[in-house]
């Protein structure tokens, strides 16, 4: 028997049910086209893997791909709200945010403070830094907050929500405080429920020894080497010769996957964002923004367009404001001074309010504040957007904001609460705690149990930081917020 080799996440049979799904989502007539997909022996869309079983019958291929140009030349009807292109969704942001340190500065919203019962207090105290500054320490702390809430969500990926209550639950750690771990857990559990196989070896509690490598963390080194290598006025053709010399392919997902061998077609971006890309509104762009918020302190204008110039290589719409929002919420806290809410207020500036991410984010943050259980909040939220499949973008801005809006500043609620909540949990854990870490502002105000495992080591495939310790990369990112590295030689 003659062996194969599928490659996920770009075959064209498994990419129309996902389009599909997408179109419905955008409110396009696509029946005409559904109909003859199924009547073609076409298939749904995979629910949680990145290719279907078994593989698609011979000549499926061929029809798949002509329907996804079809699918491509259908309008949305949302189109007018939810722009790509940087100038028109400036247009679209009445309040978009000017540098704290500019003359003419807009007025900021008051922060929101929780005042209902059960609010809880960050660990420590958040120190003062001068405005449009960020200090090493903070960078440290946001460095080991993003691995460290990535790491408690990778064994739970995948899992449906109640997979993840009961796994806890029936370890006691429920409301989730800690690591997920197997030890106590029932055979029967843990066989109706089955961790994550590729991260448990690793991101168990009995398991845990440095951080291993994770798309979450290899694409903020990736940010680093960009900027180093093109400074701040880089492209999104910059970025891209960056993967193809830096990002070995195996390592990409959904959109990124998709856009990657768009650019091995011969396609320039933001083409390579677009065609046959049915996950170009997933949440992939947004854990590539981080270190273009926390190099940008006190500006989180600036740090949205940088963020935008990265998203548009693979996202388009929701899946660029999604990378725009966690820039600019990041880059506020970075400036040293705004709480959680605040960050929250200044990320949905760069966004427009007519879009369905706004509205994802308003409707995380509303529902965080009605409610005093987090569970509640949780059931809300995946009554309003389960319908979207658990990688988009939408579902998990609305979880990630009320996360984080519910925990109040606190570290260790703030990774919890976003990787209780189901959907991408490590990818939802590693935003939540780069912000609150950040917020922090410094390592040792992060809990012991959360940072000592990670050993200060980090594992990756991107060259030249496998092993790099996370001191070592708050001081490379350190130093990209310097005036003075405004530019980089290009190559």
């Amino acid at each position: 028997m003659t062996a194969t080799v599928r490659a996920t996440w770009v075959q064209p049979e498994d990419l129309v049910g996902h389009e599909l799904r997408q179109a419905a989502e955008d409110g396009r007539d696509v029946r005409d086209i559904e109909r003859r997909w199924y009547e073609a022996g076409g298939s749904a869309a995979p629910d949680r893997a990145g290719a279907s079983t078994p593989p698609a019958p011979p000549g499926l291929r061929a029809v798949a791909a002509h329907l996804l140009d079809e699918l491509a030349l259908l309008d949305s009807p949302l189109a007018d709200d939810e722009p790509t292109a940087l100038d028109a969704i400036r247009d679209a942001c009445p309040q978009w945010p000017h540098p704290r340190t500019e003359p003419g500065t807009v007025d900021r919203e008051q922060p929101h403070p929780r005042t209902e019962p059960g609010a809880v207090d960050r660990e420590q105290p958040h120190p003062h830094t001068e405005p449009g500054t960020v200090d090493r320490e903070q960078l440290h702390a946001a460095w080991l907050g993003r691995a460290a809430g990535c790491l408690l969500g990778k064994p739970v990926e995948k899992l449906p929500l109640e997979g993840i209550r009961a796994l806890a639950r029936a370890t006691g750690n429920w409301p989730l405080s800690s690591w997920f771990t197997a030890r106590g857990l029932p055979p029967a559990l843990a066989a109706t429920y089955p961790w994550n196989r590729r991260s448990a070896p690793t991101s168990l509690a009995e398991n845990i020894d440095g951080m291993p490598e994770d798309d979450d963390l290899n694409y903020p080194l990736l940010t680093v080497l960009l900027l180093q290598r093109y400074g701040r006025s880089f492209s999104t053709a910059d970025l891209a010769r960056l993967w193809l010399e830096e990002l070995p392919a195996g390592r990409t997902f959904t959109a990124e996957r998709v856009a990657y061998r768009n650019l091995l077609d011969g396609l320039e971006p933001p083409d390579t964002a677009r065609h046959r890309n049915p996950f170009r509104e997933w949440i992939g762009a947004q854990i590539r923004a981080d270190v273009h918020g926390w190099t940008h302190p006190g500006d989180p204008g600036a740090a949205a367009e940088q963020a935008h110039r990265d998203a548009v290589l693979t996202h388009t719409g929701n899946g660029v404001y999604g990378a725009m929002f966690t820039a600019a919420a990041l880059a506020e806290a970075a400036g040293g001074e705004a709480d959680v809410h605040g960050c929250l207020a200044a990320g949905l500036r760069v966004v427009p309010p007519g879009s369905r991410f706004a509205q994802a984010v308003r409707d995380g943050i509303a529902t965080a504040r009605e409610e005093d259980r987090f569970d509640t909040v949780v059931d809300r939220l995946h009554t309003a957007y389960g319908r979207y499949h658990w990688v988009h973008v939408l579902p998990n801005a609305a979880l990630l904001a009320a996360a984080l809006t519910h925990a109040d500043g606190d570290f260790t609620g703030s990774i919890c609460r976003a990787v209780s909540g189901g959907w991408d949990t490590d990818s939802n854990g590693a935003t939540a705690g780069s912000l609150a870490g950040l917020l922090a502002g410094r390592p040792d105000a992060l809990p012991d149990r959360w940072t000592t495992p990670l050993k200060n080591r980090l594992a990756t495939s991107v060259p030249g930081f496998d092993s790099v310790g996370f001191d070592t990369l708050a001081d490379l990112t350190h130093r990209l917020t310097r005036p003075t590295h405004e530019e980089a030689l290009r190559p």
